[in-house]
């Protein structure tokens, strides 16, 4: 049995502390914001972001920080991206050499362009800091629904341990060395979940969405190499089978905000109907900015951020990608003389 707690109360936090008590773990789950906290120790449930999904008695709650971090094995690192640096400034002093930390949060740091785990060892560098990622909606793992995930750390050891602190029979655990592979998948697939949404609003089929996710992943693929990601991860759960989910589902709060905006809504409107932080809006932007500091053409990325933020047309851009110059599909491939 380890001792986890859980950094963040939203519908991902909430999620996996059920599946660590379910694994028989002593969960707790911790918020900045101490209402909240209150809330959730009144009413056991979620009903915000996890509605009639019931918290068992044995998971407690604290808005306390050296409750939360002190004498815990893992710390599960669930806020959302643009808190996470945030967070991890006010709990550093309290984290002790070498205490795990999960980072489940998908996104890039606007300003720095640091992935998630890179903000965490900024900010506590004392820390074994790893990422758990994959197809998982939180609405589906809070039920129990069977889900696969990766969890990526530097020590095959920190590895392996998480994977048998998480693993269950409708929760499986692979294990990788390649963090930012890991990392740059999760984030980036929420820039093309917004341009499925975007042709979903449009009112686009089936046709559309392919293209999107195969040259999305294509794009993904591209800059993750260029940055030091394996080709393998972009293959595998985390990259093709994250994007897939992302862009399937109404579960993904990044296709429906693309939706909207698709119908006709700013990106802040689908935002605040979303009513929960819509990711990709802020990893829209990091990846356009990573495309030029590795000279990496990301053709969808870049027209999803003049509709976010130049307000151009969704079918203006969708016409921009179609009549883009002419290209081979697979590169290096030989042709027959």
């Amino acid at each position: 049995m380890a001792k986890v707690t859980v950094l963040g109360a939203g519908s991902w936090g909430t999620a996996l502390a059920l599946l660590l008590n379910n694994n028989g773990h002593e969960v707790a789950i911790w918020s900045i914001l101490p209402d909240e906290i209150e809330t959730l120790k009144t009413e056991r449930e979620n009903k915000r972001c996890l509605p009639g999904v019931m918290i068992p008695e044995r998971i407690s709650f604290t808005a306390d920080a050296k409750e939360a971090v002190l004498g815990k094995d893992v710390l599960v690192m669930a806020v959302a991206s643009p808190y996470t640096r945030s967070t991890s400034h006010a709990l550093r002093e309290l984290v002790t050499e070498g205490q795990i930390i999960v980072n489940v949060a998908k996104g890039i740091e606007e300003a720095t362009l640091m992935t998630l785990t890179e903000v965490i060892s900024d900010e506590i560098p004392q820390a074994d800091v790893t990422v758990l990622s994959g197809p998982s909606h939180a609405e589906e793992v809070g039920r129990g629904i069977p889900t696969s995930c990766v969890v990526g750390a530097t020590d095959k050891k920190t590895a392996e341990f998480l994977q048998n602190v998480f693993m269950s029979e409708v929760f499986r655990v692979y294990t990788s060395p390649d963090i930012m592979g890991i990392e740059l998948g999760g984030a980036l697939k929420n820039v093309i979940a917004l341009a499925a949404g975007i042709a979903d609003g449009i009112g686009y089929g089936d046709n559309t969405k392919a293209a999107l996710v195969t040259r999305g992943i294509y794009e993904i693929s591209k800059l993750g190499m260029a940055m030091g990601g394996k080709a393998e991860t972009f293959n595998g759960l985390t990259g093709i089978g994250d994007l897939i989910v992302t862009c399937a589902s109404m579960h993904s709060r990044n296709r429906r905000a693309g939706i909207l905006i698709g119908q006709g809504k700013t990106y802040e409107e689908a935002m605040k109907e979303v009513n929960m932080v819509v990711e990709g809006v802020y990893a829209a932007k990091a990846a356009v900015k990573l495309a030029e500091k590795y000279n990496v053409d990301l053709p969808i990325a870049e027209q999803v951020n003049k509709i976010l933020f130049e307000g151009k047309k969704p079918e203006e851009a969708v016409k921009e990608l179609m009549l883009r110059d002419k290209k081979i599909e697979i590169q290096n491939h030989e042709w027959n003389e």
